[in-house]
């Protein structure tokens, strides 16, 4: 536990420096008040009927889940791999699975620190944003082991971005389109990203099913991360 807290401190302040990163928690919960309160709320009269005051929340956190959080983290790992930080810290005596913990858990404090935002910004009741919370977090467990698996397989930060980036704007934009297109809205009912907007559409249905489905998409993950792991591991 000790060297995945020196990580995690570590990683904390690293991120703190690094303005791109910060920039990926802060810019979808501020683009998500702006179109929110400018045009959910306070648009043309007649416009808050065909938009509800949480659509804007429920592109933007499906975005910042899919998209920000995987590229993050696989950025996070391609970069210390690229700089042979890795080297060092097996030669210290680091395992792993204590890197992995170290650094997902500052994305994932980061991610839940940003979701709290999102759900303000909605202003959901204490249930829905309970339920909001809890696909949030799940969420962004499946994205930081996704980005952590391409993060293994990128030699530097270049091709953890070219690698990422197709991904991350399917996962993150998909459930947008989804809002308009019924046929998308099938084929990513079973994507982890689009739970997110199915519970925010619909609090009433409950959040089991969505639950499971995102934790399906995380086994399934895990299960790719291992093989990953296995082939490449995080040796430079």
């Amino acid at each position: 536990m000790a060297s995945v807290k020196a990580i995690f401190i570590k990683q904390t302040k690293d991120m703190t420096k690094n303005v791109s990163v910060l920039i990926m928690f802060i810019i979808f919960p501020l683009v998500a008040l702006a179109m929110t309160e400018l045009v959910a709320r306070g648009g043309a009269a007649g416009m808050s009927e065909y938009i509800s005051d949480t659509m804007f929340v429920t592109m933007m956190a499906s975005v910042f889940i899919g998209m920000a959080l995987v590229q993050c983290s696989s950025g996070i790992i391609a970069e210390d791999r690229e700089t042979k930080s890795l080297r060092f810290l097996v030669i210290a005596g680091v395992k792993p699975h204590s890197y992995l913990l170290g650094i997902g858990g500052v994305v994932f404090t980061a991610s839940l620190i940003t979701s709290v935002a999102f759900g303000l910004i909605a202003r959901f009741d204490q249930s829905e944003f309970l339920a909001f919370m809890a696909v949030m977090a799940s969420g962004a467990i499946a994205s930081i082991i996704l980005g952590a698996t391409i993060g293994i397989f990128s030699k530097n930060q270049q091709a953890a971005s070219g690698l990422s980036m197709p991904l991350a704007m399917i996962l993150g934009f998909g459930p947008m389109i989804a809002m308009y297109n019924e046929y998308v809205e099938r084929v990513f009912r079973i994507f982890y990203t689009q739970q997110i907007s199915v519970t925010v559409s619909d609090f009433s249905a409950g959040i089991t099913e969505p639950l499971i489905i995102i934790w399906a998409n995380i086994v399934v993950l895990a299960v790719l991360f291992a093989i990953a792991y296995k082939k490449k591991g995080l040796r430079n």
